[in-house]
């Protein structure tokens, strides 16, 4: 009942009004582009007839052109390309400020457990204790992460918040003028941002969304908790990567990292400024306006200029100052307007976000190799030292490094950029950068050359106030890490060091690269048991566990319907904090607005609360696991078989978009890692690699392999096992889910026309086959009709976005086609592949 309410609203709030404004949009007169407006449903009606009936996009284009636009120069045919594709890129904006619009309405019909749903149970079943106590200590952090997928500029996300506005009140007339302004305005970079850009970008999105947000979202817990003592600011904590992640981005150097931080904190000082100046208005009682004015006048000093320092405990000294007087002579008028702004000082404090540092576990390998080169201890290799030789090195010798002495600028920067961090937790406050993760870990020594780094740096052990994250993000890494995590808290060093950190350990885990690395189930199920086991070692040695989940957008790196993912976590798993980035246009799509940003967060927040307090807590038998584990490896053998195919790096390389992703200029860094000629799968970014798949609408990484696996079981006469599997085991069931939603927006009739080539025709069989099985499969065990059945809301937003981009997939395919057959216009369709990527990125929401 709820559901079918849910459909009928979006139908009203968002089919119907998109398709009202869209019509509005495609009838506004620019300059050159007159009649592409109204040509665009014609070229879409031409490409779903097309493609159902067996044709290929030269076809389809080839008689649009010729019986619609009444164009044969290929050269004019190229031009009406490109301006169709700006239709679209703008279409997708529209869409996604409609669908933004309705979302309050649309959640009043949610299944989803709010904070408020919250509330009713615990109050229900009387549990206000345990709640509070669970409460007190537990919390969310969303790290916010600069990857390319990610090009809404400050200025277009202006307009879709406009337009999203004007939406909510009907206002027609003010809707033609800001479509006018979409039309008009870039939606595309004229450069490649810089890291310090990108950095900029999202800072954007904090001061504008997320400051109110995360206060507000405190506020309204702290009132219901029914508990005079809650003071839990970290329940909703902020991490913030552009700039500080430099694995793999040669542009993040230690100048960046701190004008990063630097910009966090001034734009918090601007926040503070600005509520201070709202308030100001409020309190203008005699009695109070020298302290406010003395205040303000210190935040506005501070929100200009780097070097003029104001401490968290002076603004919280001075507010509680102004508090008292308020509370005392002024009868508590505006007392809350006052209490948000504190709440907002203690949950932010100085830093806004914590800037996170990453690095790629091989550069720090090659920086302690050549400092210990120079030292003397080793003539060429690391391996020249055992392990308890280099341990020693690293925990017991006393060096003292000079960035000056080293030429490579990797050694110079790592050592600068080491040296700094006390600098900006002076300034920023030790919350505004205390971690330090290293990508691709798969041994002690990934967390050891940190250690030993800071330590030859210039800090005192005592003052090392840093978290070391290791990131074990492929198998061979998820395999080592109980032995690595063991062996390091044996060692009595670090384990003093973990003492000083509060008993407490960090652990990422990437779902990424684990992907790409084991395939979707394997992968995902791989990282479910190390969770298991590292929280069993970790409880063993009295340590806390806290695990970091590296997720991108889509199921195929780790996204989907995240808050399912985290309630289905099973009891063994330690259960004290989640932490996850949200990267690329996830950031505007999932967490874009302030009512957005509130519900998802509460999602984290009730996802990790709810099975403690009120149900059985999730366990899987071991017979369940023995199956999760015979479906793990079958699928993992079909998608391993499929990573050595001879052509499945030459079909990404000369079938896909996958080297157009570095020529677009969406984000800073490059589309792989090292500079070697020839592509490997290792070096291969997971964000190029899954959204090269997406673009293809044939989404690989997120279901390969299942449905010869479900099959391979049906054979041997357990269908029925793998059906009570999904009915049983939440766990097992969110991760079909997200498979059945990668299914569900791929579109195998857009590259049919590959079947016949005489290089890939064979290879392109192979991956359609499985899709064919897999949705086969999933919808037998899952007992639905069609994809997505039980989300019906979902599936609409999915089937008109996938309409909306049709004929800009089909302008892309026939353009990768004529780039194959070295066509005298070969630059002009390469650009158009370069282009057709954004307004597909963004119509996914979650594609890379």
């Amino acid at each position: 009942m709820q559901q079918s309410k849910r459909l009928e609203e979006f139908k009203k709030s968002v089919t119907n009004k998109f398709n009202i404004y869209n019509s509005l949009f495609l009838s506004l007169p620019y300059k050159n582009v007159e009649n592409v407006g109204m040509l665009i449903p014609l070229l879409l009606d031409q490409c779903e007839k097309g493609l159902k009936a067996g044709k290929d996009p030269q076809e389809i284009l080839d008689v649009f052109f010729t019986n619609f636009a009444d164009i044969k120069d290929e050269r004019e045919r190229l031009d009406l390309m490109f301006r169709i594709i700006q239709y679209v890129e703008r279409q997708v904006v529209l869409y996604d400020s409609v669908e933004d619009s309705a979302f309050p309405e649309l959640q009043k019909y949610s299944n989803s457990l709010t904070i408020k749903d919250y509330f009713e149970l615990v109050n229900r079943t009387k549990n206000w204790d345990k709640a509070s106590k669970k409460l007190s200590t537990f919390s969310a952090r969303i790290v916010l992460t600069a990857h390319p997928t990610q090009f809404y500029t400050p200025s277009v996300l202006d307009i879709i918040a406009e337009l999203r506005s004007l939406i909510d009140n009907d206002r027609l007339y003010d809707i033609d003028v800001t479509l006018q302004q979409l039309g008009l305005t870039s939606l595309v970079n004229a450069k490649k941002p810089t890291p310090l850009d990108e950095a900029k970008n999202i800072i954007y999105i904090l001061r504008n969304t997320y400051y109110d947000a995360v206060g507000e979202l405190y506020q309204y817990v702290k009132r219901n908790i029914r508990d005079a003592e809650f003071e839990n600011y970290n329940i909703i904590k902020l991490g913030f990567w552009p700039g500080g992640d430099r694995d793999g981005n040669p542009y993040v150097t230690a100048e960046v990292t701190k004008k990063v931080a630097d910009e966090l904190r001034l734009t918090l000082m601007k926040c503070y400024y600005n509520e201070l100046k709202e308030l100001r208005k409020k309190l203008t009682f005699k009695g109070l306006q020298e302290d406010i004015n003395q205040l303000s006048d210190r935040l506005y000093n501070a929100m200009f200029n780097a070097d003029v320092e104001i401490t968290y405990d002076e603004i919280i000294k001075s507010l509680h100052s102004i508090r008292e007087k308020l509370v005392g002579n002024y009868h508590e008028l505006y007392l809350e307007r006052l209490d948000l702004l504190i709440d907002k000082v203690h949950i932010f404090r100085t830093h806004f976000a914590t800037l996170d540092i990453r690095q790629d576990h091989s550069k720090h390998a090659l920086v302690v190799e050549t400092i210990l080169k120079r030292q003397g201890a080793i003539k060429e290799s690391l391996d020249e030292l055992s392990e308890k030789e280099l341990t020693q090195w690293l925990l017991q010798k006393d060096l003292k490094l000079n960035p000056n002495d080293y030429d490579e600028e990797i050694v110079k920067d790592t050592i600068v950029n080491i040296q700094q961090l006390k600098e900006i937790q002076k300034r920023n406050g030790e919350e505004g950068c205390n971690r330090y993760i290293i990508s691709n870990s798969e041994d002690i020594f990934a967390v050891l050359f940190v250690y030993g780094l800071f330590r030859w740096s210039g800090w005192e052990e005592k003052d090392i106030t840093f978290d070391i994250i290791p990131l074990f993000e492929t198998m061979k890494g998820m395999e080592a890490s109980e032995s690595v995590m063991q062996t390091l808290f044996d060692i009595p060093k670090y384990r003093k060091h973990l003492e000083r950190r509060n008993e407490t350990h960090t652990i990422m885990l990437g779902f990424s690269d684990g992907t790409k690395d084991g395939g979707y189930l394997k992968a995902n199920w791989s990282i479910l048991k190390t969770k298991e086991t590292l929280s069993k070692v970790c409880k063993k040695n009295g340590i806390k566990a806290i695990f970091f989940d590296g997720r991108g957008g889509p199921p195929a790196r780790g996204g989907g319907k995240t808050h399912r993912f985290y309630a289905a976590q099973t009891k063994d798993v330690a259960n004290h904090e989640i932490q996850l980035t949200i990267q690329g246009q996830t950031i505007t799509s999932t967490y874009g607005t302030k009512e957005q940003f509130k519900h998802n967060s509460e999602q984290l927040l009730t996802a990790g609360l709810r099975n403690n307090l009120f149900g059985k807590e999730h366990t899987i038998t071991v017979a369940q696991r023995k199956l999760i584990e015979e479906l793990s490896e079958l699928s993992f053998s079909k998608y391993d078989a499929l990573k050595q195919h001879e052509k499945f790096i030459p079909y990404l390389e000369h079938r896909s978009t996958l080297k157009y992703y570095t020529k677009a200029n969406i984000g800073s860094r490059p589309g792989k890692r090292g500079n070697k000629k020839q592509l490997t799968l290792s070096d291969l970014r997971a964000i190029s690699f899954v959204g090269s798949w997406s673009q293809l609408k044939q989404n690989v990484p997120g279901y390969f392999g299942l449905g010869t696996a479900i099959q391979q079981l049906k054979q041997e006469g357990k269908l029925n096992e793998v059906k009570k599997l999904y009915k049983e085991v939440p766990f097992f069931r969110a991760l079909m889910h997200n498979s059945m939603m990668s299914l569900a927006k791929t579109n195998f009739d857009l590259t049919s026309y590959m079947k016949e080539d005489p290089e890939f025709g064979k290879f392109w069989e192979i991956l359609h086959n499985e899709f064919l099985l897999s949705k086969k499969m999933l919808l037998q065990i899952s007992g639905q009709k069609i994809l997505m059945e039980d989300e019906e809301v979902s599936r609409e937003s999915v089937k008109i976005r996938e309409k909306i981009v049709l004929p800009l997939l089909v302008i892309q395919q026939n353009a990768l086609y004529h780039i194959t057959q070295n066509s005298e216009f070969k630059e002009l369709y390469e650009k158009i592949v370069t282009r057709s990527l954004y307004g597909n990125i963004n119509a996914s929401r979650n594609s890379a």
